[in-house]
């Protein structure tokens, strides 16, 4: 229903349309609703718009998709670039990822759809230029620091791909023949499954698990660093 407008009154005016809008939107959409409720239309309805009118901003469902990511990413970098100044490449590399995955936590939406990007988001290099920057302030080699690159992977961002997922009751759909003949993965299962609803970036992911791989692999880094 329609409201009109008392006599004196002013209609507010519609905001237009904009890229920023259109992007924020949909981010606003994915954190509440989840990727699924992404759609054009579905953003055009909650800017009380035409669909048709997005287009002006995002060409198509995927460029919006790759705007939401570089709209986290970016998001991110503001994160890192608000930190104070520690001593130790390490501890700044620490707290950088950390601060990104705390973003990340804030749209958990946002991991799995940055993995299956093709587009290359430009807040994500500007992301790994200054991690790169990072690394060698801390007195890595261009080569040292390429490979710090590959073994922290999708970590260096916040977040981490795991092997696999068991799903709920990691052993209960093994059959008795199958987990007679994985003893040791069935007992590994058996004893850390848990059920952590705080662990949606990947099973088993939560803080604990996070910063434990996150600092083997800078100490690990660290000793590389160090070796004649």
């Amino acid at each position: 229903m329609s409201v009109t407008a008392q006599p004196g009154q002013v209609p507010e005016p519609r905001l237009p349309l904009s890229r920023d809008r259109v992007l924020r939107t949909a981010v606003a959409l994915a954190d509440t609703y989840g990727m699924e409720a992404v759609t054009m239309r579905r953003v055009a309805d909650e800017l009380g718009a035409e669909a048709m009118s997005l287009y002006h901003h995002v060409a198509n469902k995927d460029a919006l998709l790759d705007g939401a990511v570089d709209l986290v990413a970016r998001e991110i970098n503001e994160a890192v670039a608000g930190l104070d100044p520690v001593p130790g490449w390490q501890q700044a590399v620490r707290r950088r990822i950390l601060a990104a995955r705390d973003v990340l936590l804030r749209h958990r939406w946002a991991p799995r759809l940055m993995s299956t990007r093709t587009a290359m988001s430009p807040e994500v290099v500007r992301y790994h230029d200054r991690l790169v920057g990072l690394l060698r302030e801390g007195g890595f080699s261009y080569d040292l620091a390429h490979h710090a690159l590959h073994a922290l992977g999708s970590r260096a961002l916040g977040f981490s791909q795991e092997l696999f997922d068991p799903g709920d009751g990691a052993t209960a759909g093994l059959s008795a023949e199958l987990a007679a003949d994985l003893p040791y993965l069935v007992g590994m299962l058996t004893e850390i499954a848990h059920d952590d609803p705080g662990s949606i970036l990947g099973w088993c992911d939560d803080q604990v698990e996070f910063e434990f791989g996150l600092d083997l692999l800078l100490d690990g880094l660290d000793r590389k660093l160090r070796k004649p």
